[in-house]
């Protein structure tokens, strides 16, 4: 009989008797597996995570009490205990659930998060409100050791320890993030002492020792057992102890005889206290535990064996763009790669296994890995960042204050622009358009396609100054590739198809979507011109006059916020040339947070296919149908066109 089916609360989770525990994280196990390996997702850290999650609910009285799951990644265990069983099998699609945390579906859910780095500090604002309004509730962070790496997450605790109040964080230590680990913090945790000075202290130590009549070998297993607890338990625990935090452990985060009484003690505790919990990434499933990297996000597999459930029919714009960076390394040898805790991720394995010495994983520290390009730009080397649209917010002053103010050549390699399917609201490539084109002396473009994308690759390593290249997820779309990379010139766009009635204006992946729905119109005879325009930033001035001139309406598109955006860009160089006597549509995301769903219904949704380009012109012209003819109408039978995302995360 299952357990887990009786279990609609928290509540229901207490009546259980504790020797049944074990058996309930097994079916939450099987469930996880079941539900990510139809859908997707991310497996390996909540295969982690499922002991400690129900411990958690079991000892805490939630949602009075709060847990503030970092990242929230890891929190699918946390959504079965919490009401959401039946509904597990619409994770991360389209109107179902979300695969983080997200307080629109949960009382349970107490704070938003996609980004790592966030958890100490939303938490320990709940104990600030806590202590305002006299409140006495726990508040209970839990922090995978990945996010130790990112600068946030040492200010919150900072800011936590120095202040002294009640607030227990938890470090779900499985030595991985999305990648394995970086850096001190990292290699503080897991090291065993070390060093120089210590190793001859030790082997001096030992021959002294053995040296005493009797004892001697006895005095010796006593010191090499204090060194063993001192690796263990000691050394993790000075740097929090430092911070102001009350150490705990480090324990088997998989077993309940440990985890129950440690957890209960330590909630009594005053003070800020920080619980090390050591978990196995992927536990439980076979396939995850020997590839946790691939397993972290992973498309829809086959169960029994972990394959891909299908294969991807073509290289990735991902691919495409690392594989030229590749080459173009092999002919510049001041060419380096900088990515934030996302080798894999960002594609550049392929990089890392050619050039080791040339690439630098900074951890989950976007801001650190910008000013750190800039800081090797300044020395003649050329900086090349890696990361994807909605992590390259979180670096937006580096890249105004301290790369575009000293107009250094760094590369922003930006991946996932635009929409990204089921990872939902807080990852859509929305914004980048926005808030980089504003920048003074930043150059921003978008290729139409994997063979445009190429030569950018070349034009951003070649240009003197600051630029930005974004493409987005996905598989790219079959065109022919010209033999080598070449230099487009900066700010120059293409006519793809000339017209004296519209002109489509548009970059990046909806360029292709504006050609079909232009030849459409033209067939219905409405002369209709596209224009590639290749760089938001700047923008072919000259090429947009000249077509907006001879044109009655003028319609942008992007697969970015309009507001701000690319069209916005569009509208300013019409006005600047006193072009005011034509009717223009802006085509993009509106104003408001973006949904999971797959790209091709999204894009259907906001009007970013063929089909929703055409209708959008024959409304501006007065004459649209009151339906359209189908799902994917005006897309030409046999395109390139990318409907799906066939790669997966």
């Amino acid at each position: 009989m299952s357990i887990l089916k009786n279990i609609h609360s928290p509540a229901d989770l207490k009546r259980l008797p504790i020797d049944q525990f074990p058996a309930l994280s097994q079916e939450i196990r099987e469930q996880i597996i079941s539900a990510v390996s139809s859908v997707g997702g991310h497996l390996a850290s909540n295969l982690g995570v499922v002991e400690l999650t129900v411990a958690l609910q079991y000892l805490l009285d939630t949602p009075t009490d709060k847990i503030v799951w970092d990242t929230s990644n890891q929190s699918y265990a946390h959504k079965l205990l919490t009401g959401r069983r039946e509904q597990f099998h619409t994770l991360r699609q389209y109107g179902g659930l979300s695969g983080f945390c997200k307080r629109e579906e949960s009382e349970y859910d107490t704070f938003n998060a996609g980004h790592a780095g966030t958890g100490v500090s939303a938490a320990f604002g709940m104990v600030g409100a806590r202590e305002q309004l006299g409140q006495r509730h726990k508040v209970v962070c839990v922090v995978g050791d990945g996010a130790m790496t990112a600068g946030m997450t040492l200010e919150g605790l900072h800011h936590a320890g120095g202040l002294g109040k009640d607030f227990l964080v938890i470090l779900n230590d499985n030595q991985m993030s999305i990648s394995r680990n970086v850096g001190a913090i990292s290699a503080y945790l897991s090291r065993t002492i070390t060093g120089e000075f210590y190793g001859k202290m030790r082997e001096e130590t030992g021959q002294l020792l053995g040296k005493i009549p009797h004892i001697g070998p006895d005095m010796q297993k006593l010191a090499r057992r204090a060194e063993e607890l001192a690796k263990g338990a000691i050394l993790p625990g000075l740097l929090f102890e430092e911070l102001g935090f009350q150490y705990s452990g480090p324990i088997d985060g998989h077993n309940f005889e440990h985890l129950l009484p440690t957890i209960e003690n330590v909630l009594k505790m005053k003070g800020p206290v920080l619980l090390h919990v050591i978990t196995k990434k992927g536990l439980g499933y076979e396939p995850a535990m020997k590839n946790p990297v691939w397993f972290h996000a992973c498309p829809p597999f086959v169960r029994e064996t972990g394959v891909p459930a299908k294969k991807a029919a073509r290289p990735s714009y991902t691919a495409i763009a690392m594989d030229t960076l590749v080459k173009l390394a092999r002919e510049d040898k001041r060419i380096v790669a900088i990515t934030a805790a996302m080798c894999e991720g960002t594609g550049l394995t392929a990089f890392e296994k050619e050039f080791p010495d040339r690439i630098y994983d900074v951890g989950i520290a976007e801001q650190h890995a910008v000013t750190f390009a800039a800081g090797l730009a300044t020395q003649g080397v050329k900086p090349v960042v890696a990361m994807y649209a909605t992590f390259l917010q979180r670096a937006y002053d580096q890249v105004v204050h301290d790369v575009a103010t000293q107009n250094l050549p760094v590369v922003f390699c930006i991946d996932r622009g635009g929409l990204v399917a089921e990872d939902g609201t807080t990852h859509h490539g929305a914004f980048d358009y926005a808030f980089l084109r504003h920048v003074p002396n930043m150059v921003v473009m978008a290729p139409k396609d994997e063979n445009e994308l190429q030569h950018m690759m070349k034009t951003c390593v070649q240009h003197n100054g600051p630029v930005s290249v974004r493409y987005p997820r996905g598989v790219s779309l079959g065109v022919t590739m010209d033999p080598a990379p070449q230099a487009l010139p900066i700010g120059k766009g293409e006519l793809l198809k000339d017209g004296t009635e519209v002109a489509i204006i548009a970059i990046g992946v909806s360029v292709w979507q504006a050609h079909h729905a232009a030849e459409r119109l033209s067939k219905e005879g409405v002369s209709t011109a596209v224009v590639n325009a290749r760089f938001a930033k700047p923008l072919d001035h000259e090429l947009i006059t000249e077509v907006a001139k001879r044109v009655r309406y003028v319609v942008t598109v992007e697969e970015g916020c309009k507001m701000g955006g690319f069209g916005s860009a569009v509208l300013e160089t019409l006005s600047e040339a006193g072009i005011n006597n034509v009717t223009t549509k802006v085509l993009g995301l509106p104003d408001w947070y973006i949904e999971q769903g797959p790209q091709d219904l999204l894009r259907e949704r906001y009007g970013l296919t063929a089909e929703g380009i055409y209708q959008s012109v024959k409304e501006l012209l007065g004459s649209a149908p009151a339906t359209g003819k189908g799902r994917f109408a005006g897309i030409a039978s046999g395109s390139h066109l990318p409907l799906g995302d066939e790669q997966g995360s």
